[in-house]
């Protein structure tokens, strides 16, 4: 390696007096390359980035995913409370769902609770623990949670689970609740 090129500590990883060391390693080419109106342009373009000490962070809020809400309706009917699930449930949502569910089961008599999934699009490992713990306590007070017509995605997670056998999954549609 010719001796201009050798490593000095005042130049940096390449040791050549003309290069720049940006950081990291990394070196701009040397001054002559580098006219100031090339480099005030390149401020220019950072201007407002550098001045208001910004990161892409905390730029325009613009994302591809979309919002999406759980609705929860419970409506008392004759010996049991159909509680009509729509949108989708998952560790953002499932909150709403334990809140309704856990309100449903508040009654001193044992009560029969239908949870319509048919407007559950998706229903993830923590939707699925809700159900759970609801069918649980209702269980331990004399009453009985029952899932009315899920569709083909939440079915088949309650078979893969082996949960179908766990909850009774009835077929037949109940009487709408909130639509």
């Amino acid at each position: 390696m010719p001796p201009q090129y050798g490593r000095s500590r005042r130049c940096g990883r390449y040791g050549r007096p003309d290069l720049r060391v940006l950081g990291r390693g990394r070196v701009a080419p040397p001054a002559a390359t580098w006219p100031a109106a090339r480099t005030q342009a390149a401020r220019n373009r950072h201007a407002g980035s550098y001045r208001d000490n910004r990161g892409w962070w905390s730029g325009a809020r613009t994302s591809n995913v979309r919002h999406v809400e759980l609705k929860v309706t419970s409506l008392a009917q004759g010996d049991h409370v159909v509680v009509a699930v729509q949108g989708e449930i998952d560790l953002y949502t499932v909150p709403r769902l334990q809140r309704e569910l856990s309100a449903a089961l508040a009654a001193d008599e044992p009560v029969r609770l239908v949870v319509d999934l048919s407007g559950v699009e998706f229903c993830d490992s923590t939707g699925v623990n809700a159900l759970l713990a609801a069918h649980r306590k209702a269980r331990e007070a004399g009453g009985d949670l029952e899932l009315a017509r899920p569709r083909p995605a939440v079915r088949k997670i309650l078979q893969v689970t082996g949960l179908e056998t766990v909850f009774t999954v009835l077929d037949s549609p109940v009487q709408s609740v909130g639509r």
